[in-house]
This record gives C-alpha cells, sequence and structure tokens, in this order.
C-alpha cells in the first residue's frame, strides 16, 4: 500500500527512478559485452536486444505499482472530454437534463432532511425522551392547552402534563436522570423601546442542565430562578434575537426588557443552533424562569397553572439514566405517573387514568413530521421519478449515438481492443457526463433549496425554515451523480462490447443490429412516457386539488378585508378590562379615513384555529360524557356587516346589546338544522357550559360559512358578542378597508401605542393572503408537481425526437425504396407518426395503470378530485399524445422528403 501511494502522489520521482534503473541495467550488460571483447557500439546494440524495449518495461513496472490503470483512465477522460466537445448539442441536452433532475433531488433531499431528519442541536439529543400519554375517550384531561390528538381507535394522546404532577414526579424519577418541564407560547415584548411580539420559552431551572446546553454568553436559567423572586425575573435570549435587537454586543446582558409588562434582565444568550426542545425548526426568542408564569400569562383556571393539578399544559423531557433499558424505565415512570395522577389531580367517577409512554424526543414534539411527512414523501418520490426519467433520457441518446459510432468500435477491437477496454471507455463518457450534469444540478439544488421553504410560510410572520448546505447533502448528491452515471451508461457500454466486428465494418450488414438497438431504444422511449405520464398524471390531480379549494365560496367577502392581531397582557388587563381596551380601540380604528367597517373575534376565519363550546338548548335534558359542543366565535357587533355575511332570519348584532343587557346570539343555517330540526329557533335559550345556569337568547340566523379549514364543509357555528363576556384577551380584527396594508399599517400602530405604547400590532395581513398561506402545502405541491411535469414533457418530447429521428435516418434506404415504388409521401409521414403513436399510446397504458395504483396513496390529500379521475386522465394521455405527434412531426417530414435515387445510393 506503501508503494502504490508513493507511485500515486510522486508519479515524476518514480518515472525518473524507472529511467534510471534501466539506464542502469543497460549500462551494466553494456559493459559486459564490452569486457568479452565486443566494441562499444556493437555491446551498446546487443544490450539493447537483449534487455528489450524501455518502453515494454516501464509499462511492466507501472503494471506491478497499479499505475496503468491511472494511466488508462486518464486517457479515457481525456478522450472522453474529446468527444462530448465535438457534440455540444448533445452534450447539452444530456448534461442539461441531468443537472434539472439532479437539482431538483438535492434541493427537495435538503429540505426533507431538515423537515423529517435533523435532531435537535445539542448533545446526544438521540437520548433524549418526550412524555406522552394516551388514553380513552374518558380521560381524566378535562382541561387542556397544547396539542391533543385523536386517534383512529378514538383513543386520545398528548404530551400535555399538570405541573404538580411533574413537580412531584421530577422529584424521584423512576428510571430516568432527570425531568425537565417546559412551555411555548406568543407574548408581548418592549425591547429596546420597540412593542413586538415574540416567542417565549418558560422552562424550569433544570431546563439546561437535562438539554446539556450552555450559554455562548452569560449563564443559564437554574434551579435558584424558580425559587427566588430576586433573581427570579431573568431572561435568556436567542442567538437571533441578540443579533437582530443588540448587534451581537456583549452589552446586551444586563438590559432589561418588558415581557407583558413585567421587567426581566437578560443574564445569557443562547448558542447560534439551539432552538430549545419544541422543535428544530426556530428557536424561541425568549426563554424565562417557569415561576414567572402567573405574572405572564393569562390563568386559564380558577387557580395558578402551577398548583391546579387539573388543568394539563406543561411539556415535559428527560434523559434515560445509563444502562436502563427505556422500556423499563417507561414501566416504572408509567407506574409512578398513575400513583401521582391519582393522589393530586380530581379522579371523577368514570374517568379513567391515561397510559404513560416515553417517545423520542431528539426532534422535539415531532410536530413537523405530522404536518410535512406525507408531502415530503410525495415529493421524494416524484423527484426520483424525475431523476429515473432523466436517465432513461440520457441511456436513450447515448444508444442512439453509440449507433452512430459503431464503425468506430469495430475498428477498434479489429485493432486489438479488449470488449471490456471499449465498454470502460463508453462508461467512463457516461460517468463524465453525469458529472457534468451533477456538477450543474448541485448548482441548482444549491440555489433552489429554500424555493419550497418560501412556498410553505407566509409573509407577515417571522417563522422561517432555513435549509442550510451540508456535507450530507453534498455526499448524497456525490452517490446519486455515480449512480446515475452507472445507470444510464451501462446500456450503451454492454451494447458496445456486443458488438460484432465482422458485420459491423460491413454498413450494409448492420440490419440486425440496428433493430435491436432500434427495439432497446423504444423501450426506453416507452418508459420514458410511462414515468412521464405518471407525473403529468400527478400533477393534474394536485392542480385541480388546489384549483378546487382556491374557488371555494367562502360565504363571506374576502376583497378588501384586512387582519391584524392585538393581544393585550393579562398582568394589565384583567377580566373586564380587556373588553373594555377592545371597545375603545375598534370606536379609534372605526373612524380612521378608508375604514367602511372593523370588528373584532376571538377566532379568525380560515387560519387553522377554532373554538368550540357547549350548545345546551333549554329543555334539552343533558346526557353525561355525551358531546354537546359546537363551533362558537366571540365577535364584535359589526361582524356580519364586515364580513358580508347575510342574516337570513331575526337581526344582528347592535348597540343595544351591551354588558348589561340580555345575553344574546346568532347561529348558522347549519346549526338550526343540526339542533332545531323543523323549528323556529328564533327566541329559543340555550347555555355555553353545563355549569353555567346563565340562557342566551337566539336573536338571529346568518348564512353558513367555513370556519378552520376548506376542506371541511361549513361547520355548525354560533356567535355571541364580545361585549357581554367577563374576558376575551387577545382578538383579530377584521377591517374593511381600501387602504394596502403598507399604508395602513404605521396608521393601526399609532392608534394602538395611543391607548398603550407597549401594546404591538402583529400579523398584518389580508384575508386572501390569509387563505393562501392555510393552502400553502397544498400551492407548493401544486407548483413543484406541475414543474416536474413540465420537465417530464420536455424529456419525452426529446426522448420520442430522438428515437424517431435515429429511426427515419437508419431506415433511409428503405423510405427511398418504398418511394420509388410508388409511395406518396403523406403515406410515408403517416408511417413515421403512426409508429411513435402506438409507442405513446404503449407508454401511456403502462403510465396509467402506474399511476392508478400510486395516486390511491395521496387519495387523503387531494380534494374535490378522485385518484381516478377521468378528465385527469384523459388530458394527461391527449397531452402526451400531442407531445408526441410535435415531436415526431420534424422526423416524418424529413422522412417524406426523402428522394429516391439519393436514398438508394446511401447503402
Amino acid at each position: 500500500m506503501s508503494s502504490w501511494l508513493k507511485a500515486v502522489t510522486q508519479r515524476r520521482r518514480v518515472e525518473q527512478e524507472m529511467d534510471a534503473e534501466l539506464e542502469f541495467h543497460l549500462e551494466a550488460v553494456t559493459a559486459d559485452l564490452i569486457r568479452a571483447g565486443k566494441s562499444p557500439q556493437e555491446a551498446a546494440r546487443q544490450a539493447r536486444i537483449a534487455l528489450g524495449t524501455a518502453l515494454t518495461h516501464k509499462e511492466g513496472m507501472r503494471t506491478s505499482l497499479g499505475l496503468r490503470w491511472f494511466d488508462e483512465l486518464g486517457a479515457d477522460l481525456r478522450y472522453a472530454t474529446r468527444m462530448l466537445r465535438k457534440s455540444p448539442g448533445f452534450t447539452a441536452i444530456a448534461a442539461g437534463s441531468l443537472a434539472l433532475a439532479i437539482g431538483a433531488n438535492t434541493a427537495i433531499f435538503s429540505v426533507a432532511k431538515v423537515l423529517l431528519y435533523d435532531r435537535l442541536q445539542i448533545p446526544n439529543a438521540e437520548q433524549l425522551k418526550m412524555l406522552r400519554w394516551i388514553g380513552d375517550d374518558k380521560v381524566i384531561a378535562h382541561h387542556s392547552w397544547g396539542d391533543f390528538d385523536t386517534l383512529p381507535d378514538r383513543s386520545q394522546t398528548s404530551s400535555v402534563f399538570p405541573f404538580p404532577i411533574f413537580r412531584e414526579m421530577s422529584l424521584h424519577p423512576a428510571g430516568m436522570e432527570s425531568l425537565a418541564g417546559f412551555k411555548e407560547d406568543g407574548m408581548n415584548a418592549t425591547v429596546r423601546g420597540t412593542a413586538r411580539r415574540v416567542t417565549v420559552a418558560e422552562v424550569t431551572g433544570n431546563y439546561y442542565d437535562t438539554l446539556g446546553v450552555r450559554p455562548q454568553l452569560g449563564r443559564a436559567i437554574q434551579l435558584a430562578d424558580e425559587t427566588s423572586s430576586e433573581s427570579g425575573n431573568v431572561a435568556v435570549i436567542s442567538d437571533g434575537l441578540w443579533s437582530r435587537e443588540f448587534g451581537r454586543s456583549p452589552d446586551a446582558l444586563g438590559q432589561t426588557i418588558t415581557l407583558n409588562q413585567a421587567k426581566l434582565t437578560i443574564v445569557g444568550v443562547n448558542p447560534a443552533h439551539f432552538t430549545g426542545a419544541k422543535n428544530v425548526l426556530e428557536s424561541p426568542d425568549l426563554f424565562v424562569p417557569i415561576s414567572l408564569e402567573p405574572l405572564l400569562t393569562v390563568q386559564r383556571e380558577k387557580s395558578s397553572d402551577l398548583v391546579n393539578p387539573d388543568f394539563w399544559w406543561l411539556n415535559i423531557v428527560g434523559r434515560v439514566k445509563p444502562g436502563i433499558p427505556e422500556t423499563e424505565a417507561q414501566q416504572g415512570l408509567g407506574v409512578q405517573f398513575e400513583a401521582v395522577v391519582r393522589a393530586l389531580a380530581t379522579v371523577k367517577q368514570g374517568d379513567t387514568i391515561p397510559r404513560l409512554q416515553l417517545v423520542d424526543g431528539s426532534r422535539g414534539l415531532h410536530w413537523a413530521d405530522r404536518m410535512f411527512k406525507k408531502p415530503m414523501m410525495v415529493l421524494l418520490g416524484l423527484t426520483g421519478l424525475v431523476l429515473l426519467l432523466a436517465c432513461a433520457n440520457v441511456a436513450n441518446l447515448l444508444l442512439a449515438r453509440g449507433a452512430h459510432r459503431q464503425r468506430e468500435m469495430s475498428v477498434r477491437m479489429a485493432l486489438g481492443a479488449a470488449r471490456a477496454r471499449v465498454a470502460r471507455q463508453l462508461l467512463t463518457e457516461s460517468l463524465l457526463l453525469a458529472l457534468l450534469g451533477g456538477c450543474g444540478g448541485l448548482l441548482l439544488g444549491y440555489v433552489g433549496r429554500n424555493v419550497l421553504p418560501r412556498l410553505l410560510t407566509n409573509s407577515w410572520e417571522d417563522f422561517n425554515i432555513r435549509v442550510p448546505f451540508d456535507w450530507a447533502v453534498f455526499a448524497c448528491t456525490a452517490l446519486i451523480i455515480l449512480a446515475t452515471g452507472i445507470l444510464f451508461g451501462l446500456a450503451p457500454a454492454l451494447f458496445a462490447a456486443r458488438t460484432e466486428v465482422s458485420s459491423s465494418l460491413k454498413e450494409s450488414a448492420q440490419t440486425t443490429t440496428r433493430r435491436r438497438r432500434g427495439l432497446s431504444g423504444k423501450a426506453l422511449v416507452g418508459l420514458q412516457i410511462a414515468l412521464s405520464t405518471m407525473l403529468v398524471i400527478g400533477a393534474g390531480l394536485f392542480l385541480r386539488t388546489l384549483t378546487a379549494l382556491d374557488s371555494q365560496d367562502v360565504g363571506f367577502n374576502t376583497d378588501h378585508l384586512v387582519l391584524f392581531d392585538v393581544s393585550p397582557p393579562a398582568a394589565r388587563y384583567p377580566a373586564g378590562k380587556d373588553v373594555a381596551l377592545h371597545q375603545q380601540l375598534e370606536a379609534r380604528m372605526a373612524g380612521l379615513p378608508g375604514v367602511a367597517h372593523v370588528t373584532p373575534s376571538a377566532t379568525a376565519y380560515l387560519a387553522g384555529s377554532m373554538s368550540n363550546s357547549d350548545f345546551l338548548p333549554e329543555g334539552e335534558k343533558v346526557v353525561k360524557n355525551k358531546f354537546t359542543a359546537e363551533d362558537f366565535n366571540t365577535v364584535g357587533n359589526d361582524f356580519f356587516p364586515t364580513l358580508g355575511i347575510n342574516i337570513i332570519a331575526g337581526r344582528g348584532f347592535n348597540a343595544q346589546d351591551t354588558a348589561t343587557s340580555p345575553k344574546v346570539a346568532i347561529i348558522n343555517q347549519a346549526l338550526a338544522k343540526k339542533r332545531f330540526p323543523g323549528v323556529n329557533p328564533i327566541g329559543r335559550m340555550f347555555r355555553a357550559d353545563r355549569d353555567d345556569t346563565q340562557l342566551i337568547r337566539i336573536v338571529g340566523i346568518c348564512s353558513d360559512t367555513y370556519y378552520y379549514t376548506l376542506r371541511d364543509s361549513p361547520p355548525a357555528q354560533f356567535f355571541v358578542p364580545y361585549v357581554q363576556q367577563k374576558e376575551v384577551h387577545g382578538m383579530t380584527y377584521q377591517m374593511r378597508t381600501s387602504l394596502s396594508t403598507a399604508a395602513l399599517a404605521p396608521v393601526l400602530r399609532n392608534v394602538v401605542q395611543a391607548v398603550d405604547r407597549d401594546l404591538p400590532v402583529t400579523d398584518l395581513r389580508t384575508q386572501r393572503e390569509q387563505i393562501a398561506a392555510t393552502l400553502s402545502i397544498e400551492r407548493a405541491l401544486a407548483a413543484l408537481t406541475s414543474g416536474f411535469g413540465v420537465l417530464a414533457l420536455s424529456l419525452a418530447c426529446v426522448g420520442i425526437y430522438g428515437i424517431m429521428a435515429y429511426s427515419v435516418a437508419q431506415r433511409r434506404n428503405e423510405i427511398g425504396i418504398r418511394l420509388a415504388l410508388g409511395a406518396q409521401p403523406s403515406q410515408v409521414r403517416s408511417m413515421v407518426l403512426r409508429e411513435s403513436t402506438g409507442l405513446t399510446v404503449a407508454g401511456v397504458a403502462v403510465g396509467l395503470a402506474g399511476a392508478l395504483a400510486c395516486t390511491k396513496l395521496v387519495r387523503s390529500m387531494l380534494y374535490g378530485v378522485s385518484p381516478d379521475d377521468p378528465t385527469t386522465i384523459v388530458v394527461g394521455a391527449a397531452v402526451l399524445l400531442a407531445v408526441a405527434i410535435v415531436a415526431t412531426w420534424i422526423p416524418a417530414r424529413r422522412a417524406a422528403g426523402v428522394q429516391p435515387m439519393d436514398a438508394l445510393r446511401h447503402e
């Protein structure tokens, strides 16, 4: 090995040593012959004859050192470069198609790695475990804040726990090194005099120790910050906030920020790549001790969240003790969890205790997996098809090109070249072509890696999916380049190695070989058409899904409707004062120039969120454990005129509906049909809480509107005026205005900050932008699959044109004979078009079978269209037939224009 490395790395020195050694042997033999009585000239001549040529000896030494392979490879590369330079059109088409396919794969893999596979940037992230629970539909967790999922078997699962239960378990966690708690939430902050909305992680004192993270500046949050009121008002800021607001100055330590009216001192700055324990995509702006929870957030129950054992809201993360199996730790912790729940929580009759689970915490709560996994798997599959299509296209081009070089290969083998040597030469050309396409693809992947994240994010939120370029992606791309080079280069190389020298040198005896290669080329084109069919039909289904969702009548007027959020902190605006604040803001905004209507509501329409509450009509018997909730919204009196929602019966809210007047509500048509079939609901009374005796009178019926998502039908819902509520907290304002969001932004900030300088206006957007944001995944899929479909059609067009042009050129003699015997040019043209159409029909048929099998896997991602939609299938097949006719037209015209005498002289 050392000799080989020396020979490779010190080639010039090795060559000099070989020359010196040969010269030494030559001189020694010559000297021996001179001593034997030969003349110097004769001795030198006989010595050279005895030793043989120096070139032969040097080749032998190079072979023994393993250098001959490098020499031949260099020669192959130089020859391949010359051949590719001689055919710039072929090189551009082949390398360009590969670059597009490899670039798409590189970009999608880069995004998939971030969304689905990257781990938290902490030490030994693979050892991290998240606590979850799973239970039946009678589980004890009646009041919760956080993720809450219902599984297909109607069991329920979540990752939130009451703080007192966490605290008791964390004292001596069975089988665990430690347990840490955290909760992320949005809050108002004033940083360096500017009010803004920030994401805050409330964490326990052992949070940083459990994760094994140390701030890059200052200190972390400690256990003492939880227990001491003197040191508890502290915060650790993210690297992003440090960069944006403090210019990465060390002077940020010790500065004060205001968070929901509480003054906090910055004591540390997190590492640049630390995103917290919740997710891998983006870090909270601030990390604060969880002991500040009562001061910073709204208390959702009668007692503080820190002492209420019946309110489930805290996320828990931990590490298993070394040497203890995970199953054993889960079993021990599960027993402890059940005992603590029974001891601390209120267990009512019929309530069940959920079962504790330890799940992988290396990616946090895995919310990106749940949201993006299926779309990313679809995109990865589609890009794989595009790459296979590009390989088939290049292989077909190489086969056609190899047929033209058949005599060249025959001559080389006739002169002594081994078949393996010829095959290696062609394979080297293929790998060089793949390298050119791979370098272009790598560049396209690097540039295009942020295209998909831009399609998935919106302009008014700070959340961005950053896709860095890393060596794992580079290594994957290198493997793809190598695999594609071998994949599309293997068939042409094998065909060249199987060439019969004698028949190939006789040009008139190529019929059998041409037919064999023509069939191989047509098979590859058929594969291209089949793959293109699958991509085009997939693109059609996702396009029709987006069109169906985009064209939905949402039930209200989305034109010139602007949305923005105002979230007052509970510390300054407790129950009652928050209602008065929104009344004041609503009155001020209604008087702005260019504003026709304005109204606040607790939930914005088609924003991915919803609220529900009990709906118990008066006189209806309450059945225990029966689900009686309906969707609802807390709105302003001007809500229905602002959104353009029609009042079908009764009246809307008006100025007479106040905090002291009888409580009223409006229901929509769907709720009237569902809960009051065949009865006029106007004037009927209901309760919105089974534990409350307060009755609410229905005064109107409005038309149906979409609420949470466009994929579900307009739900049954009711509306109550916010002025009649005890508390409302943050609200989304809807404003009907002729002003743009850019012109409106400073005006709104001035209005709000005239009331409270620490109160920010956030998430300013139009209703159309809000709806578009809810369709971001559908829009991204439609855009990317359409791009893949266009690329597939282009490659299919090139493939069909290439094989038909090659077929016409090889059949020039036959076509000349047909024309000489009386065939009309139109008949020849039709013959070529029929051949192309038959090939296309066969490829489309195979592609349809594959598409029907694959599209069933994405049924849940479609809307308004079935996987076997006949319109999409017919249009897709028609497009491919049209592409085939267009691609064949030039070769067909060329065939029809052949002159018989010229064709007959061709052979």
